[in-house]
């Protein structure tokens, strides 16, 4: 494992003139990641995805996720996509403290915002990696998402969600080990970090985005493929499903 360190970033494991495309862009964390492919030596592009760009990835749309996979087919192959998308507070309603807060209609937009969007992106766009040879897909996910390490309750759609999001990427991991098995797909913790997801609930406490992204890097540039998905934090560390 590398990179843990201020030391800016290189995935030194991709060919050396790799494609990257970040979704979620415009974000804290999806910003200082594309920040980091920008300036990685090694890296020949990076494309950066979100409800702002050209075209646009938005969650709820999956036609829009076929107009970014046909713009991304003149930059193929890709080697690798970071997903920075997602939602902790849904609609206005942040997570729920007690059972009694949960709401339907909250709980299956946590769904299709947090899984069903995502995957729904993974299911266009994969395509676009190439073949015999090292690729990663790395998308963020959290570790309140662990059905293990669950220990204090509450927060139940981004909890659901994020623990539906590790069952698909796992069951995709070993889908797409069959005709790429040099392919790494990693679900990420990327430790409390200060963005607007996060700030009513960390406050001035977590990591910046520049730091999380910059070990987030080093640690899926560090990672086996072994034909499952990873589940680990910023620091290289593995959560139990």
């Amino acid at each position: 494992m590398q990179n843990l360190t201020d030391t800016p970033p290189s995935m030194h494991s991709l060919r050396d003139g790799y494609t990257a495309v970040v979704l979620g862009a415009s974000g804290a964390l999806g910003a200082a990641c594309l920040h980091h492919l920008e300036a990685d030596p090694r890296c020949a592009r990076v494309v950066g995805l979100s409800r702002r760009s050209t075209p646009a990835l938005v969650l709820e749309d999956e036609t829009s996720m076929a107009r970014c996979a046909a713009y991304l087919r003149e930059h193929a192959p890709v080697h690798l996509v970071v997903d920075a998308t997602g939602a902790l507070s849904i609609d206005g309603r942040g997570p729920e403290k007690r059972l009694a807060d949960l709401d339907g209609d909250t709980l299956l937009r946590a769904m299709q915002i947090n899984a069903t969007g995502p995957m729904l992106a993974m299911k266009h766009l994969l395509p676009l990696l190439a073949r015999q040879e090292r690729v990663i897909w790395a998308k963020l996910s959290a570790r309140v998402g662990s059905i293990e390490d669950n220990h204090k309750g509450g927060w139940y759609a981004y909890r659901a969600s994020k623990a539906a999001l590790n069952m698909l990427l796992q069951t995709a991991a070993i889908e797409t080990a069959r005709q790429r098995p040099l392919a790494v797909i990693a679900a990420l913790q990327p430790g409390t970090v200060r963005s607007r997801l996060s700030q009513p609930f960390v406050g001035d406490d977590g990591l910046l985005p520049d730091k999380s992204a910059r070990r987030l890097l080093g640690v899926i540039d560090g990672l086996p493929a072994d034909g499952r998905a990873h589940f680990v934090d910023h620091l290289g560390k593995h959560i139990p499903w």
